[in-house]
């Protein structure tokens, strides 16, 4: 799923899911400490990043759950898929959402990961898990909006 988009901003994958299960409050941009044979299986699109989540260890994030596909022409040096990935921000970030997610019960889930200027980045939101009324409501609302637009193609 190689998009190309306007920014220069090279889309690897999005996290579909992250938008149903869950109310987003902030986004943010990171980057991703990476194996030589990692970054090759990202270019390559082998990346899923549907399950994943960050928490706080030792004062860094973590990249918990990310999946990155072994890639097949490495040979000794190859990586472990579901290994944890440490996310690089600046301190002041970090602390400003260890905050949020200790006291207002909030967490971290990545909506995609993308190339910009060369380099492996992921967009993270601060996120507030949806309950399941409003799973039916979004999904209400997602159906009317494409059941409108056959309509409205129909009656042009």
């Amino acid at each position: 799923m190689n998009k190309k988009t306007n920014s220069g901003l090279k889309i690897i994958c999005l996290n579909r899911k992250a938008s149903f299960n869950y109310f987003f409050e902030d986004l943010l941009e990171a980057g991703i400490v990476l194996k030589g044979s990692e970054i090759k299986s990202i270019r390559e699109g082998k990346v899923n990043i549907a399950d994943s989540y960050a928490i706080e260890k030792d004062g860094e994030l973590i990249l918990i759950n990310s999946h990155i596909a072994s890639y097949k022409q490495a040979s000794y040096s190859n990586h472990n898929p579901t290994d944890e990935r440490k996310l690089l921000l600046n301190k002041r970030e970090i602390n400003k959402l260890i905050g949020k997610i200790q006291r207002d019960g909030l967490t971290i889930v990545p909506t995609k990961m993308y190339f910009k200027k060369g380099k492996a980045k992921i967009e993270l939101a601060v996120a507030k898990g949806k309950k399941l009324h409003d799973k039916r409501a979004s999904k209400k609302d997602r159906d009317w909006n494409r059941d409108r637009s056959r309509y409205f193609r129909k009656s042009s």
